[in-house]
């Protein structure tokens, strides 16, 4: 993340009428932060966060012109919307902390890896609102995709604003939270998968005699390429791998050598043993 320092924009806010802290702000928060105030969805007044040392929260307060505290209590009540940052373990402790800070009338949006919403509901003692997101790292570049579900008490309404929250930094898609295991060992293991497979495809090119930093850029922007081929033209992933694979051709020798090494095969397995992974900690 940036350590810019970020200036008030001039024009009003797009979402003016609430005010939102986020509960723990590390490196995600602060990314959403970031965002917020260069998309201009919040201004400075409206936003107030929270970390755990107080000379983490001046520097804070400083690098963004927002109020940033080490009292999670104090910024629950002044919010409208509450995004829960912390560590999974951390979650329940923090909800009874702010339980006197909350009510049906707000809501808890929490990106909390594996932790569920009706969990938090019991927590709070209350009709309280409450979404899970799953964002994933590239969301630092505005380039994430972030899963979304709903608890028992969200409305239509709460949920829009979930999403736009998160679309400052991505897109985004609601599924149900019986899902949520899976789209962890997705999309949010998945670029680590993807990284291993760009580091091995420049592995090759410098293996066949291409300088590394050549190799490097190759591989990542033919990834880049590719992925937006399959967003943007909406066909299918098959589709467009023929399109590349002409008869008798090398890209058709590549491909049976990788389905010769099983990299098809594997790559399933990979998000199966992390979603497998997910439902375990969401369990334990």
């Amino acid at each position: 993340m940036s350590e810019e320092t970020y200036e008030v924009m001039a024009s009003a806010p797009t979402m003016p009428g609430l005010r939102v802290a986020i509960l723990g702000t590390g490196k995600m928060g602060g990314i959403l932060l970031q965002a917020f105030l260069k998309n201009n969805l919040f201004s400075s007044e409206q936003l107030f966060a929270t970390v755990h040392h107080a000379e983490r929260a001046q520097a804070l307060s400083a690098q963004f012109g927002i109020e940033v505290t080490t009292d999670n209590l104090a910024a629950a009540r002044e919010a409208d919307v509450i995004l829960v940052g912390v560590k999974p373990v951390q979650v329940p402790t923090l909800i009874e902390h702010i339980r006197p800070a909350l009510s049906p009338k707000k809501m808890v949006l929490s990106f909390a890896a594996s932790v569920k919403t009706r969990s938090i509901e019991d927590a709070a003692k209350c009709d309280l609102a409450v979404v899970r997101a799953m964002p994933n790292t590239p969301a630092m570049l505005a380039a994430g995709i972030t899963a979304l579900c709903a608890g028992r008490f969200v409305s239509a309404d709460q949920m829009a604003v979930a999403q736009k929250i998160f679309q400052t930094v991505g897109r985004t898609v609601v599924v149900d939270e019986k899902h949520m295991d899976a789209v962890t060992g997705l999309s949010g293991s998945g670029p680590a998968f993807l990284y291993i497979i760009i580091e091995a495809l420049a592995e090759a090119g410098v293996n066949v005699g291409l300088p590394r930093d050549v190799a490097t850029l190759l591989a990542a922007q033919t990834t880049l390429g590719s992925a937006r081929m399959v967003l943007e033209t909406g066909y299918h992933p098959a589709l467009l791998k023929d399109a590349v694979t002409t008869p008798a051709g090398c890209t058709v020798d590549g491909i049976l050598e990788l389905e010769e090494g099983g990299l098809r095969v594997t790559l399933i397995k990979a998000v199966k043993r992390a979603t497998q992974r997910a439902k375990e900690l969401a369990s334990g």
